[in-house]
């Protein structure tokens, strides 16, 4: 018996439907009926159903089903933990850690004891002092650093 809907932001709401689609296309595309695609998932065709309108109430397990089935990947990004800070493209840490980061060093000399700025800090003393950057010495990880404040937190950093 499915469990009554909770309310869902609508930006959720679209991503559901959109990821319904997105099942949907792909089982048109490898020409599978919906009958197939259900049995080979474990699931009714009224669940596939379901699961290609993007309803939410249908459980995470059965969407993954489906797609497996499909030969889809939700695209789960891996640990923190198992993926090297050098290969975090975007990522944004929680603390920066000035020692890591030579040129923002420079710029924050102010700060004393542990050494750490939030990201907002950081885009904040990059803005401010973009004038006494070296662009062309800027190490990748800095590079990847601006990179990711810039698109994550909308700043407006010189251009690099």
């Amino acid at each position: 018996m499915p469990t009554n809907p909770s309310i869902l932001a609508s930006t959720t709401a679209d991503k559901l439907i959109a990821l319904g689609g997105q099942i949907r296309a792909q089982r048109k595309a490898l020409r599978i009926s919906a009958t197939a695609a259900a049995e080979a998932a474990g699931m009714s065709r009224v669940t596939l159903h379901r699961i290609e309108k993007g309803e939410p109430s249908v459980a995470m397990g059965a969407y993954l089903s489906a797609m497996a089935v499909l030969n889809m990947d939700l695209g789960i990004v891996d640990s923190a933990a198992d993926v090297p800070i050098s290969d975090r493209t975007g990522w944004i840490p929680a603390r920066i850690d000035l020692s890591d980061y030579p040129q923002l060093k420079q710029l924050a000399w102010q700060v004393h004891g542990g050494g750490e700025l939030s990201p907002t800090e950081a885009l904040s003393i990059y803005e401010r002092n973009w004038r006494h950057i070296d662009v062309k010495s800027l190490a990748p990880r800095e590079q990847q650093l601006i990179d990711a404040l810039r698109s994550g937190l909308g700043g407006q950093i010189g251009t690099v």
